[in-house]
């Protein structure tokens, strides 16, 4: 069960500004929890993921 785009959008305009931030910061101590390691240097993944995308 999908969210209609029109709907999606009225919901993340209720948010306050405190709800927005606060889901936020949520989202960045998940990513810090558990973080996702990348192999090379920052061109040489910019590189890797061209080459996917090309695809």
């Amino acid at each position: 069960m999908s969210i209609p785009k029109k709907e999606a959008i009225t919901m993340s305009q209720k948010l306050s500004k405190e709800e927005k931030k606060a889901l936020a910061r949520k989202a960045l101590e998940e990513r810090a929890k558990h973080p996702v390691k990348k192999d090379g240097s920052g061109f040489a993944r910019l590189d890797a993921d061209a080459k996917k995308i090309e695809r």
